[in-house]
């Protein structure tokens, strides 16, 4: 089973699924914001790819953050604003075999799912 994280808005969402789609690969779609974010699943995230990876410090919500709560991040502060906005979440988030990769790029997907896709 393949799962794909993320906000259905999101360009880069746009095009892994996309792409998950024109190599027919049969994913399911987790949005954070419709189907929502437990903190045990974002605690799991973040054991397998690193909180500091999972936290999206290029995107717009963490840029709009107060500098208070940007000072002196800690991995219980940086889950805990990530719960609160999911939005701050690294996209797409994709749980392949039991393995989590984070962000969207042809080639990388290519080499997940191997030379026949």
């Amino acid at each position: 089973m393949t799962t794909l994280y993320g906000i259905k808005n999101c360009d880069t969402i746009k095009k892994a699924r996309s792409w998950l789609e024109q190599q027919q690969i049969p994913y399911q779609f987790i949005d954070y914001r419709v189907d929502g974010l437990t903190a045990t699943q974002l605690q799991t995230f973040a054991t397998h790819c690193g909180w500091q990876n999972l936290l999206n410090t290029r995107g717009t919500t963490y840029r709009q953050l107060a500098q208070s709560d940007k000072a002196d991040l800690t991995e219980q502060k940086a889950l805990a604003l990530m719960l609160a906005q999911p939005a701050m979440i690294k996209r797409p988030l994709l749980l392949h075999n039991g393995k989590y990769h984070l962000g969207f790029k042809p080639g990388d997907y290519q080499q997940i799912f191997g030379p026949n896709t």
